[in-house]
């Protein structure tokens, strides 16, 4: 078996250490600076002049992004107002009236006044909670008059000057929020706002990991925490591979940066920041978040759920899946036993999910690529004359994704072949129909679920996981288990196609003219049973003893 090693497992950072070694020579970068989409939008949308005086940025919806976005306004509005909103009523927007006890009309100036010849930043949420007035705010906007309001219904006069504005409405929101906006009022969305976006990560290359550097830098200046070390920066940098599932990206999220680090310099107690203190950070987080993790280990070596970490089953296999809870913040991986059973059929595949109405349409859609590729790599002239039902144990609740099409293959071949399956590697990984196995999502957890259960069951020194080899990209795994790799008490076995997973779990070749094959034990039976070279039914055996 070919597995990997251990340096891949995780982000490797030596070819730029030293930069990251002087790091007090390195100049901050605020957050704009990363930000190159959004600074051309604002740029563009600052000097246009037409009826675009509409701004939708995607991104989070949170005061600090509107904030951030109003500062970079700042180096293009040339000495305009820059207006941001935190409220979510419509009316602010608009100047309102009232009468005095002399019955005179006193006007109080809304948030368009403020910003009038400027910007004014506001939440998507505004938009969608008044959608009534959103014809007067669009109007507004594109310099119709406006006449002022009134909360009182009883002191409402006619006699008051309308108002025009000359203001650009910029409006951030997450995606959803956006595609409520772009319901609310097609037409703008699409032919009257320029769109841009904040880009959520940073494609990291040894040429521009100063400029994430100094950002980082940026951000303890910003928020006032203490500078950090060498060390410490590679704990974070390695942190934020993890939240980016990708060893080339890391995240730009101000929040999340400043999270990390103001936990960090509490552990310091306001010094500098070392590596130390940010492992505390971590491991105090994995701590708190793991009740739920822990209580899922705990079913399986109690035996109340079963899993197998030795020895060789047919049609059974390890399958790997992601955990997600209502009311928990993080995700979390468990090993999941997939089987098959086989029985004399019209060669229908039955999924026990599906049926049960527990399979979402992904997970239906990928067993029907696999049911398609093995039909396929059988080459027969008539159904296959075996049935098969396939099933997560012990599963309660929905299973979607492709995820376990690579596993639920292996367990499918393995009970039509009758050649076992190594209980010591767990699979994951999606199938298509040419039998190329295909990246999936929650890797790191999915191995770190599987590989608790092995150190608890105790190490074999043969087992490990076989994932899509597209996937080594996306791992960074907890320190305890990259050295358990480095040890040898773990292993990750890539692969690229069904080809190459097959000989790893069942000790034999999937196809092979020259050797004892899968498939070609798959065809001796199919072939045996043409020849009805197989076992007497009970009714049969029945049946003779009345002859």
């Amino acid at each position: 078996m070919n597995n990997i090693d251990w340096q891949l497992v995780t982000p490797q950072f030596t070819r730029v250490m030293p930069l990251l070694e002087h790091l007090e020579s390195i100049p901050y970068q605020p957050y704009t600076a990363l930000q190159p989409r959004l600074v051309s939008a604002l740029k563009h949308f600052a000097t246009l002049q037409s009826h675009t005086r509409f701004l939708a940025i995607t991104g989070c919806d949170n005061p600090i992004y509107r904030t951030l976005v109003a500062e970079a306004f700042e180096t293009v509005a040339q000495e305009r107002p820059i207006i941001t909103c935190e409220k979510i009523n419509g009316l602010a927007l608009f100047d309102h009236y009232y009468l005095d006890s002399q019955e005179q009309i006193v006007i109080e100036p809304g948030l368009f006044d403020a910003a009038n010849h400027g910007f004014l930043v506001i939440s998507a949420n505004m938009l969608i909670a008044n959608p009534l007035l959103w014809p007067q705010i669009k109007a507004a906007v594109l310099g119709e008059p406006i006449e002022p309001i009134t909360f009182n219904k009883h002191q409402v006069r006619r006699n008051i000057q309308p108002r025009e504005f000359d203001i650009k409405l910029v409006v951030i929101g997450d995606r959803e929020q956006m595609a409520e906006v772009e319901y609310l009022d097609e037409d703008c969305f699409r032919n009257m706002m320029m769109f841009t976006e904040l880009e959520e990560d940073f494609h990291l290359t040894d040429t521009n990991i100063e400029h994430y550097t100094g950002y980082v830098k940026w951000i303890t200046q910003r928020y006032q925490l203490p500078e950090f070390d060498c060390e410490a920066l590679l704990r974070l940098l390695t942190a934020g591979t993890r939240e980016t599932e990708d060893q080339h990206y890391l995240p730009l999220s101000p929040i999340w940066l400043q999270n990390y680090l103001a936990l960090a310099a509490q552990e310091s107690q306001g010094n500098m920041i070392r590596d130390a203190h940010m492992l505390r950070v971590f491991e105090q987080k994995y701590y708190r978040e793991a009740y739920l993790p822990q209580r899922a280990l705990e079913d399986i070596l109690g035996g109340q759920v079963i899993i197998e970490t030795t020895g060789e089953q047919i049609g059974q296999v390890n399958g790997l899946t992601v955990i997600d809870v209502a009311g928990h913040p993080v995700s979390y991986g468990e090993p999941a036993r997939i089987s098959c059973v086989i029985h004399f059929g019209d060669g229908d595949i039955s999924d026990v999910e599906r049926k049960a109405e527990l399979g979402g349409n992904l997970h239906a859609k990928g067993m029907m690529i696999m049911q398609a590729f093995v039909s396929s790599e059988l080459n027969l002239d008539a159904p296959l004359p075996y049935s098969a039902s396939i099933v997560f144990e012990q599963s309660y609740s929905e299973v979607d994704g492709d995820s376990a099409s690579l596993a639920e293959l292996c367990s499918f071949v393995s009970a039509l072949s009758e050649i076992p399956v190594n209980q010591q590697i767990a699979v994951t990984g999606a199938v298509d129909q040419f039998g190329r196995v295909q990246a999936v999502g929650g890797l790191n957890e999915k191995i770190e679920g599987f590989y608790q259960v092995c150190r608890h069951q105790g190490f074999t020194g043969h087992q490990g996981v076989i994932l899509p080899t597209t996937n080594l990209k996306h791992l960074t795994l907890h320190p305890e288990v990259v050295e358990s790799i480095r040890l040898g008490e773990f292993h990750i076995w890539p692969v690229s196609t069904v080809d190459d997973a097959i000989p790893l779990i069942m000790g034999k070749p999937f196809r092979d003219e020259e050797e004892e094959s899968v498939i070609g034990a798959i065809a001796e039976r199919i072939e045996n049973f043409e020849r009805h070279e197989h076992p007497i039914s009970l009714f049969e055996r029945v049946k003779n003893w009345f002859v």
